[in-house]
């Protein structure tokens, strides 16, 4: 059974939970063991049981956010003897990129970071694809069995005071719930980064093609709308709002027209949450866009309501 041990930092918890989640295949065949440091029981010596679970472990996941680089437990002490372990070939570092933020220069900048690409987890349309394609990188980097070769010997080190293990689950995620507050500033928060998204893909899509020229106009805090012209021809237009969709429900509007009356709507994305995060939702209005059931990130719902706009010319 391979083990695979997680280097986070505590403020990427919950993200660190839904890899769990995601590696629990594996577990139920049997071919990984999984370790972090919420699994120290009461009593046990706190550096003593990372130390030996760390130079322990086949796998090392260095959980990568500015959390993480600015922790000095994780970057000076974990990932040095990570990358140590993985320079000596005595385990694997694989690099999980969480969140954006300044890595390739650094020490374990040079191998090669899960999900594919270095795409952190937290920009991709829909994260529990991400978190697939974590585990499917985890589970190609399992040794093969007619390749299990014992593992060299490492240099003495200091007999570290031995650690008792207690059987105990490692499903220790719990349920979290998310007030209208929590959901109302997300959707804030979503509407801002479209609103940005939206202007910044404009100008470059007028900078990188002959013939094409955009607008931007932001109307109010609630509503922008786009314009994408063609020789001078209006080939697609949309207004993008921040309100209330057909259901009541606070939600982001997309009208594909940008003098459309407020109320009126092609696609909407709703605010909904699970047991661990918060997510935009597709009413599936496009349906040609296969996104309804996907859990959207803020960018993926960008990407939704872009290539809805961007149809006419592809």
């Amino acid at each position: 059974m391979t083990k695979v041990f997680f280097s986070y930092s505590h403020k990427d918890e919950s993200l660190r939970d839904m890899l769990q989640t995601h590696l629990a295949g594996l577990q139920h065949k049997g071919l990984i063991e999984t370790w972090h440091d919420r699994r120290i029981g009461a009593g046990d010596e706190f550096e003593n049981a990372i130390d030996q679970n760390l130079n322990d472990a086949d796998i090392i996941l260095l959980l990568v956010s500015s959390d993480f680089i600015g922790s000095k437990y994780c970057y000076d002490i974990e990932m040095r003897r990570a990358m140590e372990r993985h320079e000596a070939r005595e385990a694997r570092v694989i690099p999980v990129i969480l969140r954006h933020c300044d890595w390739h220069d650094l020490p374990f900048g040079k191998l090669m970071a899960a999900p594919r690409d270095g795409k952190a987890i937290k920009s991709w349309p829909d994260i529990d694809e991400a978190f697939l394609d974590v585990v499917q990188q985890i589970k190609a980097a399992l040794p093969k069995p007619e390749l299990t070769q014992t593992r060299p010997a490492s240099a003495p080190q200091a007999v570290a005071a031995p650690v008792v293990h207690r059987p105990r689950s490692g499903n220790l995620s719990v349920r979290k719930s998310f007030s209208d507050a929590d959901k109302e500033s997300f959707l804030e928060e979503a509407f801002a980064y479209i609103a940005a998204y939206f202007e910044n893909s404009l100008q470059e899509l007028e900078a990188r093609n002959t013939g094409l020229t955009t607008k931007f106009r932001q109307i109010d805090a609630n509503r922008f709308t786009a314009v994408i012209y063609k020789d001078g021809t209006a080939v697609s237009r949309c207004k993008i709002s921040l309100g209330t969709g057909m259901f009541r429900d606070a939600s982001i509007t997309y009208s594909a027209n940008d003098q459309a009356s407020d109320g009126s709507y092609n696609e909407a994305l709703n605010v909904e949450g699970d047991d661990q995060h918060i997510y935009l939702k597709s009413m599936g209005m496009a349906f040609h866009y296969s996104s309804r059931e996907k859990k959207l990130t803020q960018e993926g719902g960008a990407e939704l309501y872009w290539a809805i706009l961007m149809e006419p010319l592809q």
